[in-house]
């Protein structure tokens, strides 16, 4: 029986990040919403409690039984999960009135405590709340302070509940991820059994029991996770498995090609489909970027319904949806936060049923997946593209000639990044998350070249790092990587005469400009 750490969510924007952290440790875990902790279970062996927007003054601040929980589990608090345990079990939570907020250093260690084995002395830890606790309840004891909060970490040993109102799970907490071990690994007993390998080897397993000899059919995009999900699928239902690859015209320079090419090279049956001719048409004068995302996910729908009618014998449905798609699909309140992007809107007459075997992993674990799998590294190692491809990079309506102007600037900054070799001999191209071209169509600027004025299109450079996409800072390039790119770029590219780098984070600008 698989071990399971489950993470009750108060809706903080660093849950998914708590989940990375105990992935990291090699120990499954599974996200869900603060009231729905699972009866009985026999597979859980802790709980963590996350951070919340709320206080736990506020009127809609979200409540949890915690007879269900304490004294059955090993409990971790982190900042509103601890002031959480603190006011409903006889502590004293204040509104300060100050929200303390960034780097601060434990100046007080109980070294006899379980999750603090092995912590250096002063050890820098990150705040981020606005009440404190100022009174902890019967029973606990004090375990860690800040120049700032007594009570820092706060302990019921004998109940088995650690609560701490910095947040480990983040970079800048230094000794984070030794106080997750402490506790995930320490103290539940984690046998850390978690792995890429363990998981191929039961995915296939439950795959090829699942499915049988039915059909299966799976769009692609090109991208890491409908990549990763068809070399599973066909590790474990061969031919069994046909794909769907819709070009809509918008991909990156030559990437169809290139794509069918690799896809091929797995030996995956695809299906390859130019339907840019529909796409351009139905965007031709659109201007605005949520217009543009909708007519292009119709259209993709439309296309790939019709291919997919084809498929006559076909009973399932593949999807490459991750874990974080499924947990942003609906945010705690039952609000949606974002729709994932994957295939959907079949007809109904179709009955498909839907199989989703990457739907338990975190992005860095897809990837890991498909090293176990022995992917091409560059099929693995591929930087997120938005679904409707460059046309959310390019400012303005949609024409071919804008397109191409933007698949040859995006082409040669991408491929320079790949040859760019830092001083560990990597790629800098392994080295940021995201990068990209970015069309400024509206725009004109002057330019010379040669003895010519020119008017033509600035191109904008973005490429950040991140760990998730929930933030993200934008990338420190060498300067004279960027000054080769910009002169490469305004030499080949007919139609620019002007290069700017992007050097706004997330937040407050996003990584995508539409």
């Amino acid at each position: 029986m698989q071990q399971k750490i489950i993470i009750l969510d108060f809706g903080s924007q660093t849950t998914q990040l708590i989940g990375r952290r105990v992935r990291e440790l090699d120990t499954f875990c599974e996200i869900l919403p603060y009231n729905k902790m699972p009866e009985d279970d026999p597979s859980v062996i802790g709980v963590i409690l996350s951070g919340s927007p709320y206080s736990v003054h506020d009127a809609e601040a979200f409540e949890l039984d915690l007879s269900r929980i304490l004294g059955r589990y090993p409990i971790l608090g982190i900042c509103y999960g601890a002031q959480y345990i603190s006011y409903s079990q006889g502590g004293r939570v204040e509104q300060t009135g100050t929200r303390e907020y960034g780097r601060a250093n434990l100046d007080y260690i109980d070294t006899q405590c379980a999750i603090f084995k092995g912590f250096d002395e002063h050890s820098q830890v990150w705040m981020s709340h606005g009440d404190t606790i100022t009174a902890i309840p019967q029973g606990y004891q004090l375990a860690a302070s800040t120049d700032d909060v007594k009570y820092a970490a706060f302990a019921n040993e004998q109940q088995r509940v650690w609560c701490v109102q910095f947040h480990p799970e983040v970079y800048h907490t230094l000794q984070g991820k030794q106080l997750l071990h402490n506790f995930i690994v320490d103290i539940c007993g984690s046998k850390q059994q978690w792995s890429a390998a363990s998981f191929v080897e039961s995915t296939v397993s439950e795959l090829h029991h699942q499915i049988g000899d039915d059909r299966v059919i799976l769009g692609l995009s090109g991208g890491v996770d409908s990549s990763v999900c068809a070399t599973l699928l066909h590790k474990a239902i061969g031919d069994h498995l046909t794909c769907i690859f819709v070009d809509h015209g918008m991909l990156r320079k030559n990437e169809f090609q290139k794509v069918m090419a690799a896809y091929h090279g797995l030996g995956l049956h695809v299906i390859g489909v130019d339907a840019s001719d529909k796409f351009f048409s139905d965007l031709k004068g659109v201007t605005d970027p949520e217009q543009k995302r909708k007519i292009i996910g119709r259209d993709f729908v439309e296309v790939f319904n019709a291919e997919a009618r084809k498929i006559t014998d076909a009973k399932w449905l593949a999807q490459g949806t991750i874990y974080p798609d499924r947990i942003e699909s609906l945010s705690i309140t039952g609000m949606t936060i974002k729709s994932h992007h994957n295939v959907g809107g079949l007809p109904k007459e179709m009955s498909l049923k839907l199989c989703e075997p990457l739907k338990w992993l975190f992005k860095d674990e897809v990837r890991r997946v498909g090293h176990q799998l022995g992917m091409p590294e560059r099929l693995i190692k591929r930087h997120p593209f938005p679904g409707p491809g460059l046309a959310v990079r390019i400012l303005g309506d949609i024409t071919r000639d804008k397109v191409r102007i933007l698949q040859n600037a995006d082409d040669i900054y991408i491929e320079k990044m790949h040859a760019y070799m830092m001083p560990d001999h990597t790629s800098l191209y392994d080295h940021v998350w995201q990068a990209g071209t970015v069309l400024l169509s509206t725009i004109r600027s002057v330019g010379v070249m040669g003895d010519e004025r020119t008017y033509e299109h600035p191109i904008a450079l973005r490429a950040v790092t991140s760990t998730d996409a929930m933030t993200a800072d934008w990338a420190r390039l060498p300067y004279d990587f960027l000054a080769d790119v910009s002169n490469e770029i305004i030499r080949k590219v007919k139609g620019v005469n002007r290069v700017c780098y992007d050097i706004s984070s997330k937040p407050p600008s996003t990584i995508e400009w539409e």
